[in-house]
């Protein structure tokens, strides 16, 4: 996938860039398998806004992605699409049964490609098996975290992860974060990395298209009232924080570790931060 950008009829359109549809062969749905998805707008049972910076947006048709698949489905892919709710590619396939399926595109997965899960299975793109049958320093995606429940782990837009060691029952996967954990290794992975590996090098460019996105504007705390914000108040002068960096609700935050599931912890082995300077 590449990445086209716009002739320059505007300073917005100047530095805007989108993706390249090209490799999508369909842009009708199987309609079985669409679901609408009802926004929430940010808020909870009571209307109170929980989440801010939500709302608006287009209309949205979510494709029901099978992240789960059994053991012993051959698949064969019948055309890669577009999905509204993910980053990723989706390509629809058609089991031994003749039920369709949407999986997440592998790179490299074409229309006509034959794709397998099972216990043992070759080493090919797309596949899926078992993390104690995959060889040490395989990319993988798609990976779960308890057997049968579906993959969790490294589902977006190029994300990989990779098979590092294993030793017992555990394997050691270092995912895109840069964290290495442990997993069974009972669960399941996919062979090869996301499709759409570009996604993340598109330019915005305007307001209006996160605005499209369901993206309400955000405004710094130093420029709100001080009733507002705990960083707001002052003369209108120099905007300087009266103290330690904050969220509107008086959390520490920029660098201030919030991170509080300990149960985790043990399944942890480097986290994103070490390595990284402080």
């Amino acid at each position: 996938m590449a990445i086209v950008s716009y002739k320059p009829t505007s300073p917005a359109r100047r530095q805007m860039t989108s993706q390249d549809f090209s490799a999508i062969t369909t842009d009708k749905p199987r309609k079985q398998l669409l679901l609408v998805k009802k926004a929430a707008v940010g808020r909870n049972n009571q209307g109170r806004i929980t989440t801010r910076h939500r709302g608006g947006g287009v209309r949205r048709f979510i494709r029901s992605t099978n992240f789960k698949m059994p053991a012993g489905t051959e698949l064969v892919v019948e055309s890669i699409e577009y999905d509204p709710g993910r980053s990723a590619r989706i390509a629809l396939a058609k089991d031994q049964n003749g039920h369709y399926h949407y999986i997440l595109a592998t790179q490299g997965v074409k229309v006509g490609s034959k794709l397998s899960v099972a216990d043992e299975l070759p080493i090919k793109k797309g596949n899926r098996l078992p993390i104690k049958n995959i060889p040490v320093g395989t990319t993988i995606h798609n990976v779960e975290l308890q057997p049968g429940k579906g993959g969790q782990l490294a589902r977006s837009a190029g994300a990989r992860a990779q098979l590092s060691a294993k030793e017992g029952q555990q394997a050691h996967i270092k995912l895109p974060s840069g964290e290495i954990r442990t997993v069974g290794i009972e669960c399941m992975a996919t062979i090869g990395a996301v499709g759409n590996e570009k996604h993340q090098n598109v330019v915005i460019g305007k307001a209006g298209r996160n605005r499209q996105k369901g993206k309400r504007p955000t405004v710094r705390g130093v420029v709100m009232a001080a009733v507002d914000h705990p960083h707001g108040g002052g003369d209108g002068g120099r905007h300087r924080m009266a103290r330690p960096p904050t969220t509107p609700w008086g959390q520490k935050t920029l660098g201030f570790k919030t991170r509080s599931r300990r149960a985790n912890n043990k399944h942890i082995i480097r986290s994103r931060h070490q390595g990284k300077r402080k």
